[in-house]
């Protein structure tokens, strides 16, 4: 529960506020940039929502702080948003909110979809969300990006009975399916398993008709203007990371939603190449 009373003062005056104990997860600031700011290491508050849709968003953003770092003076608009989740991004895509401190603030998102809906990475154990998934007709695959965000998927499996699928390489035990290989897998028509192995051994990205769901292997960076990836971060190979970028040229998609850092929506993907091409050109001399 975040307090009032440990609020830096950089926060905009006001109901909503952000309190020292933020990890800088980017959740808020990526979902609800019109109240909340990134910088000096956690977020804070730079201006009050101003209309009924802003504050909603920032009690959506409070919801889905995965410590707990937001607070807000007036509750009004928190049980709405406490089951606004899972909320769209594009068609049939969703970010599931109610993000863990067990994966650093990622992001998980559900693909509702004729042959079982889909869960990209887990979200934290919710009741609301839980109930919201249920409604959309539950869960019947999870599909793992990689070690570092798998927070509650023993909690989506209990409830929903849900095909795990990871990669191997990463260690996990006791899943329903683990992948093996850096070759692509199809998983169904509209879902290929793509192994990228760099900031993990076993990381891998799903595409899903144009989007590409990359964990933690690829994001949009707004303060560079440019898709990025970061060697600080990288837990296996950052040769193998860089490789494995590489070889996502060979896909044709125009979304990329990743678990940590901004998403990315080019207008075709051709353009999105272009926009990989020159973030590997970068990458490769950094």
């Amino acid at each position: 529960m975040a307090r009032r009373t440990d609020v830096p003062a950089d926060n905009a005056p006001g109901p909503f506020f952000v309190d020292r104990t933020c990890i800088d997860c980017g959740t808020c600031y990526q979902f609800a940039p019109e109240t909340f700011a990134g910088g000096e290491g956690r977020a804070r508050v730079h201006a009050q929502p101003g209309d009924t849709l802003a504050r909603l968003r920032a009690a959506m953003a409070l919801v889905a702080c995965p410590v707990g770092s937001i607070g807000t003076d007036d509750r009004t608009d928190v049980p709405v948003a406490t089951k606004a989740f899972p909320h769209p991004v594009t068609e049939d895509v969703y970010f599931c909110g109610y993000t863990s401190e067990k994966s650093f603030g990622a992001w998980s998102y559900l693909i509702r979809r004729p042959g079982g809906n889909v869960l990209m990475d887990s979200p934290r154990a919710s009741e609301p969300l839980m109930k919201n998934l249920e409604a959309v007709g539950g869960v019947a695959t999870m599909v793992l990006s990689h070690r570092d965000d798998v927070a509650d998927h023993e909690a989506y499996h209990a409830r929903f009975g849900c095909q795990r699928i990871m990669h191997r390489a990463d260690g996990f035990t006791g899943l329903e399916r683990l992948v093996e290989g850096d070759e692509p897998i199809q998983l169904a028509e509209d879902l290929i398993l793509i192994p990228t192995p760099g900031h993990t051994a076993g990381s891998v990205c799903l595409l899903h008709r144009d989007i590409l769901f990359t964990g933690d292997h690829l994001w949009w960076n707004p303060n560079q203007g440019r898709l990025s990836a970061s060697r600080t971060y990288n837990w296996h190979s950052w040769h193998q990371q860089l490789d494995s970028l590489e070889r996502l040229l060979a896909f044709d998609f125009t979304w990329v939603l990743p678990g940590h850092g901004s998403l990315h929506h080019a207008d075709s993907p051709a353009a999105m190449k272009a926009d990989l091409q020159r973030a590997l050109a970068l990458l490769r001399r950094s």
